[in-house]
């Protein structure tokens, strides 16, 4: 029977830790790495309990990413290895758009994977932004909120399909379902927007 040595087991966990400080891992991206992230569970989140971090795994979406851990009364402060940044209106709105889009999906349909078009984007938004003469314009800043959604890692780009993506079903845990409840709310705060206010929402990333 193999056995599996101190090093190998070494090399797996520097493997884990390594993939989750760069951000989110997925299972379909990478399901050997997935396994070993599932098999030394316990280990990781020792080593980044260590940092003041936690790992949140949610092994029914297939996804794993690290978050600040919120500091208990009299413990002393931990240098944040996690920053906090102020999302600006457009792409905090293009979230809540996106999680709200995914939440009917799910209702809806037995696939997993929510697609959607660049054109598509542009309408569940345009709705909410300033009105503007100039559709070349109002769609190069919807451009730029997409980008931004891209570098945060909620949206994908499909393969040879710059103008077709994946909604990453983690920003279900950014944005969960009692958020959902107000985003009635949240809509209306952002349709006061398009009259000149400015909303937005801390990010965690």
């Amino acid at each position: 029977m193999a056995t599996v040595s101190h090093s190998d087991i070494n090399h797996d966990i520097s493997r884990v830790l390594i993939t989750l400080m760069k951000g989110v891992t997925y299972q379909e991206d990478n399901p050997a790495l997935w396994q070993s992230l599932l098999n030394l569970q316990a280990r990781v989140r020792e080593y980044t309990a260590l940092l003041g971090l936690e790992m949140i795994l949610d092994e029914a979406e297939g996804y794993a990413y690290l978050r600040q851990r919120a500091s208990a009364d009299g413990d002393q402060d931990v240098p944040r290895l996690v920053p906090r940044r102020q999302l600006s209106y457009p792409v905090s709105l293009l979230l809540a758009l996106l999680r709200k889009r995914l939440a009917e999906f799910d209702a809806m349909s037995g696939d997993t994977r929510l697609i959607l078009s660049r054109d598509d984007i542009v309408d569940i938004m345009r709705v909410f932004l300033p009105d503007t003469a100039n559709e070349a314009r109002l769609i190069d800043r919807i451009d730029g909120y997409i980008n931004r959604v891209l570098e945060l890692g909620f949206l994908r780009k499909l393969r040879g399909q710059d103008d077709r993506f994946e909604v990453r079903r983690i920003l279900k845990a950014f944005i969960d379902a009692q958020w959902l409840k107000e985003f009635d709310q949240r809509l209306a705060e952002y349709r006061e927007y398009a009259a000149g206010l400015q909303p937005g929402v801390e990010e965690q990333c």
